[in-house]
């Protein structure tokens, strides 16, 4: 099977003349071959279709042309014939088209103003050029006038007009003084595009009577002055400020139209004092940023090579202290025709088939209209073989007679195109160009490329054979180019011989043999090597080769990739180099290069000289920067750079990075492009189009790198179509009727050549509709309003140029805006687990109604009253969010015993869908809070008074309240437990018949008929002899725990003494107290060495004072963390600063105990025993938590740590429960059935009983927290 493939422009040995369309010929450019085939007449040169002339210079119009046989000439005038042969001032170039009128010698330009066209005429066909129109080009003189002089008031605005004599073209204007000085302009004086001078405010120093009005033609060199203008300021104190007001243009709208491809000048002048400032905005879009540019000091917005997509408002903004003023232009960018696909010259063989195509577009569209041989097609001798099918004229099995020129032209009103190509119907028996016997030498394991450049009519067919009897080449050894070039990838010595190409078609046969030798690549077999060498030594480099017998080699030795030095001390022999009696000069790199005239190789080495011993100090130091740097072999996409490396300062370079600067995109700004190693000098860059490059090198050692070399020469690449497509494409709906499109715009050098534009394409997905496409400037948006709501689409956005389209873009898939869901969940559901958690069920809404992307469910649900005091609150609701197409969900942390109501919505990326109607549930009963206080008063010698407060949350109906008690004797050992049911309606309580002078300890909780809730302790002490004596004691445990420590505070009534402890042990353990005891006075004390995660039980205590303690304090260790954080309790100045608090805290507290002594009153020595009652079960709370809650009141502080108020009474600490995400939170998560992984955690007090203490277990707080 034969292999073909186009082959690539470097290869190609023959450069192709005429080939487009369907045409079965390529016309080589060979002379003789161009000599003998027939060719229709080419218009090559023509002069411009609006040619203005110097009235004072002979009248040039051109006209040259092509063809076979050489074509004749003539011209038409105004549509008639002009005869040249009757006008003596006018005569035509010998060989050409090319009209001259003699002016000079008394002829009058005027005389010659008119549309001229050239006819180019062979036995082929004819061809013509554009329509000509000659105008001389007019200076007049400015028309008199008398001026006033203007009398202006100080900080009015003024304008002075220059109104120039019409010309062709029309003049420059500028203004100057009788002294031919320009007059300086500002932001306040400044001349506008009509050429008038305008003032926004008038100052004193405008005075003067010399303002005048220049106007330059420059066609004819002369320059035309008006009479000078007077402007004369007087002043008027004070001068009266004014807010701007647009002097050009006037009114709040205008309009103008501007033609695709030519520069939009927009302009606005404004007066007003402050001097007003502009500022131009696109209403709806953005000034497009490579094209745009300000001029007249911001007063005139300028857009280069303007596009429809330029079309819009522009906006001024006129603007100083006092106010504002704007002016909005409607500018309409029109079209004249302009090529899509021009006419191309079409070769065919008898009896094939071709197509002309001409394709233009335009605003308005254009007509498109067809000649044959410069005549309408409608009246031209009709052709059986051509049909005319609008914009294209199809040719079925053409004849040699079909041979002809076609025009095509594309007009509307704002121009035309026309367009000459031909068709050339040849027939030629095959011809090969490609000498005979021409010799190809190639190395061995390279390409070989054998040559047969034909031609004929119709297009032969070539074969190839080895030899001269050989058969026909086959197979993927060899690959066939449609030129007919012979290509074997890979040659070897079996390769060599004669080959043989033969052209056929069905006028004739023809052959040609050429000869290929396949040589032995050139080999160094021992390369030169790095050598070290003391100063005044000799060297020796080695190169020795192996090559092909055939090929004589040259070896060039370098150094630092120059010639050796003219120097006798360099012996270059056979195969090596000498250096002889070496100095320092000769530090560097040396290479040998082998040539043949096939191939070439090199190997290099690097010398170092050092001096002879003993060896001083070596400075090592960056590199010096490169130099010298050359660009060669510049093409579109690649060129070489090479560079003289610098000093390397004693430390080899080890790579060179080059950067480039784009100068027309970026100035001054350089990118990184590659890097080479230290022993190369040169390399090939890729090159993107339409960039102006400039390169600079950098060396690098060991040391760091060297500055930057000097940039090279500049080098523009040519222009291209984009290579790539904008990235990042999206589709997002900001309202429920649009498509946002987005994209990331393609950087300066991406465009790869100017007019920059995007074609933004869309259409609905999944039904079937064209692509709808746009093509906008240079922007990184594009809004498609009037879309369905929330419906697929398919986008794609292609980058264009004015060279032409980037590759086929992929597409992406994005939604129309979305729109609030239409319909609320049904079938509301709720399940009461317990107390505290609720599941609740919904119907899910169907998909189309959600009209956006499903986020989820939100479930809003509030208390509405508890149903122990039904009272009503405050309604503050709670949200839980639940992802994806959930259709149930748990709500944690409810009340008990309290009625709530609940509504679910759907919600998408616009927001929520209406409510489900509200669904009301109740939960039961669970167990109370701890009663509010227990206060101990009216001690005698045998009774006590007990008052105390109803628990804060009773949580269901209370059933009533259980007392224990158990007096402790000196050794704190508990006696006999007493329990006692008091009914639910009671708030105090008088116990009789109590041992005297004995302490006891009250445990006191509620009950409902779920079960007891939880308890408070409190001690009281039985007076003796109705006189109460000073019992010291400790109360007020706090602790605040970290990671591996803990800090513990505590306050003390009583004597002064200085021997405190603290004991310690993990909770719930039977192991023994750790002991540490207390240094002086402190009230303070940091447990350290704790293990993190870990609860622990904590009392204080006394020695010297009949062994009291405190009560038990619980406190946990925080988790462990990842990262290490700082011990706060071990540094220095918060130990000092905790000291200085604690000795404040004391001094307080003696304070209060004298203040107290004072007013007769004995506290009672009160301990706290540390054993747990067994028989009071442990206390309930729920703390599951879950959820995207916005409770404020959630957001309560931690516990502390256990305390019992001076006054003994204790206060009810509010409820640490909260509420977290109970699908998406950090606290708690969700199995896939929507139960709730983790637990209601809460610490709980076991109740006391006979030999062991209570002990009760706070939050934990920070450690910063200790002793507020």
């Amino acid at each position: 099977m034969m292999k073909k493939k186009s082959i690539s422009a470097s290869k190609a040995s023959l450069v192709l003349f005429l080939c487009h369309m369907i045409s079965a010929l390529d016309v080589p450019l060979d002379s003789k071959l161009l000599e003998e085939l027939s060719q229709p007449p080419t218009i090559t040169q023509q002069s411009p279709k609006d040619y203005i002339v110097d009235p004072r210079e002979n009248i040039v119009i051109q006209c040259e042309a092509k063809g076979k046989p050489p074509p004749s000439f003539s011209w038409t005038r105004n549509g008639t014939h002009f005869d040249i042969d009757k006008d003596p001032q006018v005569i035509m170039k010998p060989n050409s088209g090319t009209l001259v009128i003699n002016i000079m010698n008394g002829g009058k330009a005027e005389a010659y103003e008119g549309v001229y066209q050239c006819t180019a005429r062979n036995e082929r066909g004819a061809a013509i050029s554009n329509n000509i129109v000659i105008r001389p080009s007019r200076s007049p003189l400015w028309t008199k006038e008398r001026l006033e002089p203007n009398q202006v008031r100080e900080g009015d605005s003024l304008v002075l007009h220059c109104r120039p004599p019409v010309g062709l073209p029309p003049p420059i204007i500028f203004w100057m003084d009788n002294a031919f000085q320009k007059l300086p302009q500002n932001e306040r004086v400044s001349q506008g595009l009509n050429g008038d001078l305008y003032f926004s405010n008038v100052q004193p120093e405008d005075t003067r009577e010399d303002y005048i009005c220049y106007a330059r033609f420059n066609h004819t060199q002369t320059i035309q002055q008006k009479q000078p203008i007077s402007v004369k300021v007087f002043s008027k104190k004070p001068v009266t400020e004014r807010q701007p007001v647009l002097l050009t243009p006037t009114g709040s709208t205008s309009t103008k139209v501007e033609l695709r491809g030519n520069v939009l000048l927009l302009e606005c002048i404004a007066a007003g004092l402050p001097t007003p400032v502009i500022r131009w905005i696109k209403e709806g879009g953005e000034l497009p940023a490579n094209r745009t540019s300000f001029e007249n000091f911001k007063k005139t917005l300028k857009i280069i090579d303007i596009s429809e997509a330029d079309s819009g408002n522009y906006k001024c903004i006129a603007r100083n202290t006092l106010g504002s003023a704007h002016h909005v232009i409607s500018v309409t960018v029109k079209a004249a025709p302009y090529w899509i696909t021009a006419p191309r010259n079409l070769v065919l063989s008898p009896g094939e088939d071709g197509t002309l195509i001409c394709r233009a577009n335009g605003n308005p569209k254009p007509s498109i209209s067809w000649l044959a041989n410069g005549v309408p097609i409608a009246i031209a001798p009709e052709d059986p073989s051509r049909k005319v099918d609008g914009d294209t004229i199809i040719f079925s099995h053409v004849q040699e007679r079909s041979s002809a020129v076609y025009q095509c032209n594309a007009s509307n009103e704002y121009g035309y195109l026309l367009a000459n190509a031909f068709i050339n119907v040849l027939a030629e028996p095959p011809r090969i160009l490609t000498p005979a016997n021409k010799l190809y030498q190639v190395i061995a394991d390279s390409p070989a490329l054998l040559d047969c450049a034909y031609f004929g009519s119709p297009k032969p067919e070539i074969e190839w054979f080895k030899g001269v009897k050989g058969s026909i080449l086959r197979g993927n050894e060899y690959v066939f180019h449609d030129n007919g070039t012979l290509e074997i990838p890979v040659a070897q010595k079996d390769s060599s011989g004669t080959y043989t190409c033969v052209a056929r078609n069905e006028l004739g046969k023809i052959q040609n043999e050429v000869q290929l030798e396949v040589k032995d690549p050139t080999m160094i077999i021992k390369q030169p090597e790095y050598k070290v060498i003391q100063r005044y030594g000799q060297v020796s480099f080695e190169c020795i080769i192996k090559h092909d017998s055939t090929l004589l080699p040259v070896i060039i030795w370098l150094k630092d990739s120059d010639e050796l030095p003219d120097d006798e001390r360099f012996l270059v022999g056979k195969d090596n180099l000498i250096i002889m009696n070496v100095t320092d000069k000769d530090d560097g790199t040396y290479t040998c290069i082998v040539n043949t005239t096939l191939d070439s190789v090199s190997a290099s080495a690097v010398l170092t000289v050092v001096a002879a011993p003993p060896t001083p100090a070596i400075i090592y130091a960056r590199p010096n920067p490169p130099f010298d740097l050359e660009l060669t072999g510049q093409l579109e996409r690649s060129v070489e750079l090479s560079w003289i490396p610098g000093d390397e300062n004693n430390s080899p370079i080890t790579n060179f990075v080059i950067e480039f600067e784009d100068g027309l995109h970026e100035p001054g700004v350089w990118h990184y492009q590659t890097e080479v190693p230290g022993t190369q000098t040169t390399v090939q860059l890729k090159l993107s189009p339409y960039v102006n490059y400039s390169f600079r090198v950098i060396a690098v050692n060991e040391i760091g790198r060297s500055q930057p070399s000097e940039p090279s020469e500049q080098y523009l690449t040519k222009s291209a179509s984009p290579d790539e497509n904008p990235a990042n494409v999206q589709g997002i709906g900001s309202e429920p009727d649009n498509l946002v499109i987005t994209w990331e715009s393609l950087k300066g050098f991406q465009s790869n050549g100017p007019g920059l534009q995007y074609k933004v394409s869309w259409r609905q997905k999944d039904v079937d509709d064209e692509w709808t496409s746009v093509i906008v400037a240079n922007v990184s948006k594009y809004i498609v309003s009037g879309t369905p709501t929330f419906v697929p689409y398919q986008i794609k956005v292609q980058a264009l140029n004015d060279l032409g389209y980037a590759p086929e873009p992929s597409e992406v898939i994005g939604h129309s805006g979305e729109d609030l869901p239409m319909v609320a969940p049904g079938n509301v559901q709720v399940h009461v687990i317990n107390s505290t958690l609720a599941k609740v069920h919904w119907d899910p809404v169907p998909l189309k109604t959600v009209r956006g992307h499903l986020q989820g469910y939100k479930v809003y649900y509030w208390k509405v009253q508890s149903l122990s005091r039904r009272s009503r609150r405050h309604v503050e609701k709670k949200i839980l969010t639940f992802r994806g197409n959930k259709t149930f969900g748990m709500l944690p942390g409810l009340e008990p015993y309290s009625s709530y109501k609940l509504n679910v919505r759907v919600v998408n990326g616009k927001g929520e869908g209406p409510a489900s109607p509200d669904k009301v549930f109740k939960t039961p009963e669970g167990v109370p809070s701890s009663p509010s206080f227990l206060k101990i008063t009216n001690p005698t010698l045998d009774s006590l008074t007990l008052e105390w407060g109803s628990p804060t949350h009773p949580n269901g109906v209370l059933t009533s309240y259980i007392l224990k008690f158990q007096p402790i004797n000196n050794t704190h050992e508990l006696g006999p437990l007493v329990e006692i049911r008091i009914p639910a309606n009671e708030s105090s309580l008088i116990l009789k018949n109590l041992n005297y002078s004995t302490r006891y300890k009250f445990y006191f909780n509620a009950q409902t008929s779920v079960g007891s809730g939880n308890q408070i302790t409190e001690e009281a002490v039985t007076i003796m002899d109705e006189v109460q004596p000073l019992y010291p004691r400790i109360r007020n445990v706090t602790t605040a725990a970290a990671e591996t420590y803990a800090n513990i505070s505590w306050e003390y009534e009583g004597p002064d003494h200085t021997n405190f402890y603290v004991e310690y042990g993990v909770a719930g353990s039977k192991e023994d107290w750790k002991k540490e005891i207390v240094n002086g006075s402190r009230s303070f004390f940091v447990l350290k060495g704790l293990t993190p995660g870990t609860a622990y039980k904590v009392r204080v205590g006394a020695e010297g004072l009949s062994g009291f303690r405190s009560s038990e304090d619980v406190f946990e260790t925080g988790p462990a963390m990842a990262s290490r954080q700082v011990d706060i309790a071990t540094q220095g100045w918060f130990i000092g600063l905790m000291c200085a608090v604690a000795l404040l805290i004391l001094i307080l507290l003696i304070v209060c105990f004298i203040r107290r002594n004072k007013g007769g009153k004995y506290p009672v020595k009160e301990k706290e025993d540390a054993h747990a009652d067994p028989e009071i079960q442990p206390m309930k709370e729920d703390d599951g938590t879950f959820g995207e809650y916005s409770d404020a009141e959630d957001h309560k502080p931690l516990k502390k740590g256990s305390r019992t108020p001076s006054d003994r009474t204790v206060k009810k600490e509010d409820s640490d429960d909260s509420l977290v995400d109970y699908g998406e939170g950090v606290n708690g998560q969700f199995n896939e059935d929507g139960s709730f992984i983790g637990q209601y955690s809460g610490k709980k007090e076991k109740e006391p009983a006979e030999g062991n203490e209570s002990s009760e277990a706070p939050s934990p707080v920070n450690a910063m927290n200790s002793f507020v």
